[in-house]
């Protein structure tokens, strides 16, 4: 199967033209690096994912908290009858980073930092190829300049052609594409086109070259601010690259637009974000908490000082 796998792809790069070659490729890239993606008895005992369900707004976890009650009593693990040293050990297991394996690292980090919102990439090279890549470790810098961050794990396409042309979008990943999206997720080879493997849409934008995903209800098309190399401890070897990237611009669907059109509605959002390992998360309910006062912390601080 891979041997074939291979002379289909290598064979098919040079014909893109032959439909019937391009269909094979496609076959032949997924049975080549998605052979061992098969359901499980455990996805086949979960129940299907339900597509009505929307994010419903709750009570805040402690409606009755007050200034200075610290955390919910009832989740406090007691361990009276053991002393100082043995609580401290049963309470907290501890991992001293310089003395853990990177594949450790990954899943403590991965799993406890999350869920964490998913960028899916779209960049090209000086040569005009495009590329596909999903990311989770993404996040908002500054709205007031529009900013963005990345961090590029390596080898990756999606570093080298954004360092070389200065530009790419971020697309916001949502219930609806979010197997396609995975599909990016992965480096594969550079003559592997994610596009044709993910089955996503192009949809031009109005500054960069990168497109933006049609299926996205958020694209952003950004150009390169700044870059800052990280390198394995000790070492000149490259581990990751930080990408903070400027938002030129911003192109929301309307129908998850809210009624004052000028916010986007988390209800009809429906993003979805990483947790640690094969999963992911979405947005199930959602609490509000009033922004703190100045002045009501200031008289609460100095009552609780007495």
């Amino acid at each position: 199967m891979v041997t074939r796998a291979l002379k289909i792809l290598h064979g098919s790069c040079r014909s893109s033209r032959n439909w019937r070659l391009r269909g094979e490729r496609t076959a032949a890239i997924r049975a080549l690096f998605f052979s061992t993606t098969t359901t499980n008895d455990e996805d086949q005992q979960r129940r299907p994912f339900n597509k009505d369900k929307r994010l419903s707004f709750v009570q805040p976890p402690n409606p009755t908290w007050d200034y200075g009650n610290g955390g919910d009593p009832s989740t406090k693990v007691e361990h009276q009858h053991l002393n100082e040293e043995e609580a401290e050990a049963v309470l907290r297991r501890r991992w001293n980073m310089d003395h853990t394996s990177s594949k450790e690292k990954y899943a403590l980090l991965s799993a406890a930092i999350s869920p964490r919102p998913l960028a899916l990439v779209s960049t090209v090279s000086n040569t005009g190829a495009a590329n596909l890549a999903l990311f989770s470790y993404f996040s908002l810098v500054s709205h007031n300049p529009a900013m963005l961050s990345l961090s590029l794990g390596l080898p990756r396409e999606t570093r080298e052609n954004i360092l070389s042309t200065r530009q790419f979008t971020v697309n916001v990943v949502d219930e609806t594409f979010i197997e396609a999206a995975h599909s990016a997720s992965i480096a594969l080879p550079s003559y592997v086109d994610e596009w044709v493997l993910s089955g996503l849409s192009k949809e031009s934008g109005k500054l960069v070259r990168p497109t933006l995903v049609k299926e996205s209800p958020m694209g952003m098309e950004c150009e390169l601010y700044s870059f800052q190399d990280i390198c394995l401890p000790n070492s000149s070897e490259i581990a990751t690259t930080i990408v903070l990237g400027s938002i030129k611009y911003l192109h929301i669907r309307s129908d998850v637009l809210d009624d004052s059109e000028e916010m986007v509605d988390p209800v009809k959002f429906r993003a979805v974000g990483r947790l640690g390992g094969e999963s992911y998360a979405r947005l199930i309910e959602a609490f509000d908490l009033p922004h703190p006062s100045r002045k009501l912390e200031d008289d609460r601080y100095n009552g609780l000082l007495g």
